[in-house]
This record gives C-alpha cells, sequence and structure tokens, in this order.
C-alpha cells in the first residue's frame, strides 16, 4: 500500500476516492528499554527522553497500522493527503496521536 502526504502520486492515476480514513492511537505508559521506567529513571532526562521518543515511535507505528487496516476494508490500495496530529491530554502522560487521509484506488499511469 502506498502512503503519502501529497495529494497524488507520481507515476500512478487515481481511480477512485474510496473515503477518508483514520487511524488513532494512545497510551500513558513509556518505557526505557522495554522496562517501565521507575521512579529513579525519572530524574534521568536522557533516560526519559529516550523513553518518551520510543513511546511516540510505537504509538505512531500502531497508528498507522490502523489506518492503513481501514483502508484495506475499503478496498483500497493507496492513502494520500496523510495529516499526523500528536496531542497531549491536559495534566497526563497521555499522547494521542491521530492520522488522517483519503482512500483511493490507484492504477499505473500508461
Amino acid at each position: 500500500m502506498v502512503l503519502t502526504t501529497t495529494n497524488s502520486i507520481e507515476g500512478f492515476r487515481i481511480v477512485e476516492y474510496k473515503g477518508i480514513v483514520t487511524g488513532i492511537s494512545y497510551n500513558s505508559s513509556y518505557s526505557y528499554k522495554g522496562k517501565k521506567m521507575s521512579f529513579k529513571d525519572m530524574f534521568s532526562m536522557k533516560k526519559y527522553y529516550e523513553a518518551y521518543e520510543e513511546g511516540l515511535q510505537n504509538l505512531k507505528e500502531e497508528a498507522f497500522q490502523k489506518l492503513k487496516s481501514n483502508a484495506q476494508a475499503l478496498n483500497a490500495n493507496a492513502i494520500v493527503g496523510i495529516k499526523v496530529d500528536i496531542e497531549p491530554l491536559l495534566q497526563s502522560a497521555t499522547l494521542i496521536i491521530s492520522i488522517t487521509g483519503t482512500a483511493v484506488s490507484v492504477a499505473i499511469e500508461k
């Protein structure tokens, strides 16, 4: 499946627009090297940022997988115009990642 932030795909033409699809993922637990952070680790900025980055990457990948599954359910073979929105919940360690795009069917240009 082709995923792109642009509204077209070079070398392909959009044959049919299937609809808007979304993938949403959220979580509040970040880990460091696969383990939950201890209270002591929270005072290490390096470990904190590494855990935050790892957690964000995992959430983003989960949201993209949900986006692709929703597009496949519409028999689409590409998603164009992808937008990624990352929002923290107020007074919480929870992040919400929402990815939205347009599911389409594309064919190789002749």
